[in-house]
């Protein structure tokens, strides 16, 4: 099972369709959940105190949304970089030797608590571009795609 954690609503309709259409393309190998988690309201100017306040009640959100058996894969600007060929591989691997479910998780604008980085057992990094909150989501559920037609010998991935 692959489980998505994400902080805040989707809100462009193209962008829900793309995630949903990837999500029916995933339902095809394994069941798919994503899990959305309320944003936290903040002031305009945030002072370090308050930025850490709005890191942590949203940590508390996915903290409370993870399961202890699940593999934590943390979308974190600090994480490692992959190829689409070793995501495929890393999810085989968690797949068959420690857990069945993966949790893809995936924090608000002004990043993650330090508790939830804590939880992470690893810490994927897209790129080094930055993407719209919205669009990271898209991304994940295409990577996990692909990963997924690489098992399976699928010429999606070319």
């Amino acid at each position: 099972m692959i489980r998505l954690i994400v902080v805040g609503k989707m809100k462009e309709k193209a962008m829900v369709s793309l995630v949903a259409e990837y999500q029916k393309r995933i339902g095809a190998f394994t069941k798919v959940e994503i899990v959305e988690v309320s944003d936290e309201m903040a002031p305009q100017s945030y002072s370090i105190q308050e930025m850490e306040r709005v890191k942590e009640k949203e940590g508390q959100r996915i903290l409370a949304k993870l399961k202890d058996q699940e593999f934590v894969i943390l979308l974190d600007l600090a994480g490692k970089m992959m190829t689409s060929e070793k995501l495929a591989e890393q999810i085989h691997h968690v797949q068959t030797y420690q857990t069945s479910t993966i949790a893809f998780v995936i924090g608000g604008s002004l990043g993650l608590s330090e508790e939830v980085i804590q939880r992470a057992n690893l810490r994927w990094k897209l790129s080094d571009l930055t993407f719209p909150h919205q669009l990271v989501r898209v991304l994940v559920m295409e990577q996990v795609y692909r990963a997924f037609t690489i098992l399976h010998h699928l010429p999606y991935h070319k």
